[in-house]
């Protein structure tokens, strides 16, 4: 794709991570076939192929519209079409610089702006998040329906265990799963206590930046991630964790892109590659033990698995949680177009309330025909979203684990 780039990005960092990504683009259209967007509305612009149309005209200094804008704010960033595309195009680091541009250009309607605002200043601080979610369940009697699908409910914790190993790992707390599914990392530190790992959690590291950065507040999302690294550096630096542990694959593939989102920073460069390079999903984790686990555990259930879009498309890892919870007897299966994104992508349900829905509704009817009793996924995001709309229960795998292990 032949590219000529207006003189307010010419020559800019920005710019020159675009005019590769764009010139990389042969317009095959294989992407447009595995857009959970376009096969929903059917219009070029809402596939990847007519966003990125859209990005290179607003980058040759065209005129910007609304409407550019929310084809652009449809997209799930899913990755599919990354995983797609024979190219190699990296559609998503595209996708940000183009609606950081447009951000700039196009002023929301007011109402638009203040939900933004909530979602990204009230999903990102877990002090914050937790108060709204424990005052939501509180008075949800009184919300509407559409309100009460987004509470999820109570889940105790359980006891984190207190004996010290010599091998430790650094688990990221995050923002949303303290207070929505507390369970989810308190299990996966008994699993790998028992498998003689302990799990740290650094008392300073908070949001990954993953919402602040889709949501076009790339400098306050950067400040995040600088807060994270200066939490974990320390015991990186001298020996006492080896890994840094992701149970949420939506923040794990932000983590994992540290080192290319800080690249510009002098002073966290070299820290943020170190980081990421450290970062390890959980699947990736327990893929060390397995035949361990096999030996001292049995389940015998079947379970549909929903791989979320940021472990199989935005870290490229598949097959390794299905091979696990295998190894422990359990009847994993997958549904039919397994590869489709659930519609939660991370504040998109928030934000895209009808496309989110519709997307939910699709996966949901997939994963009932699979005729498995428990559905397991890999990111809190994906878990609290499907389980709005079933009574099938939705849960993390390594909560299915952790009920072998007992």
């Amino acid at each position: 794709m032949q590219t000529n780039l207006a003189d307010f990005i010419r020559n800019t960092r920005e710019g020159e991570e675009a005019d590769a990504i764009l010139r990389a683009c042969v317009h095959c259209g294989f992407c447009t076939a595995t857009c959970p967007t376009y096969q929903l509305l059917g219009d070029e612009l809402d596939g990847p192929r007519g966003r990125i149309y859209l990005i290179k005209q607003v980058l040759e200094g065209a005129p910007i519209t609304a409407k550019t804008q929310q084809h652009l704010d449809r997209c799930l960033t899913c990755r599919n079409c990354e995983t797609t595309c024979p190219s190699g195009v990296k559609y998503s680091r595209l996708v940000d610089i183009g609606r950081k541009v447009v951000e700039q250009r196009v002023q929301r309607p007011f109402m638009q702006r203040m939900q933004r605002l909530l979602v990204r200043e009230g999903v990102s601080r877990k002090a914050v998040f937790g108060a709204a979610l424990a005052a939501g369940r509180l008075v949800k009697p009184l919300l509407s329906p559409a309100m009460q699908d987004k509470l999820p409910a109570r889940q105790p914790a359980g006891v984190w265990p207190a004996r010290s190993h010599a091998r430790k790992m650094l688990v990221l707390d995050g923002c949303a799963q303290p207070a929505m599914a507390p369970n989810i990392n308190a299990a996966t530190a008994r699993v790998l206590d028992a498998l003689g790992v302990q799990l740290l959690v650094a008392p300073r590291a908070g949001c990954c930046g993953a919402l602040r950065h889709h949501l076009n507040e790339h400098e306050a999302a950067l400040d995040d991630m600088r807060r994270n690294v200066d939490a974990w550096w320390p015991m990186l630096q001298d020996g006492t964790v080896e890994a840094i542990v992701m149970t949420a694959s939506g923040c794990g593939a932000t983590v994992k892109d540290y080192g290319h989102l800080l690249a510009h920073d002098a002073a966290y460069a070299a820290k943020a590659q170190q980081v990421a390079a450290a970062t390890r999903d959980l699947s990736e984790v327990l893929a060390e033990f397995e035949a361990e686990l096999a030996l001292r555990t049995r389940l015998n259930e079947r379970v549909a698995y929903h791989p979320p879009c940021t472990l199989q498309h935005g870290q490229q890892i598949r097959g390794k949680v299905e091979a696990i919870l295998r190894a422990v007897g359990v009847d994993v299966v997958l549904c039919a177009d397994s590869h489709l994104c659930c519609g939660s992508a991370g504040s998109y349900s928030l934000l895209q309330p009808e496309l989110s829905r519709q997307l939910r509704d699709r996966k949901l009817a997939s994963l009932a025909d699979t005729g498995a009793s428990t559905i397991v996924s890999a990111n809190v995001g994906c878990s609290a979203h499907l389980q709005t709309g079933t009574q099938t229960p939705v849960m993390h795998w390594i909560e299915l684990l952790e009920r072998a292990l007992n």
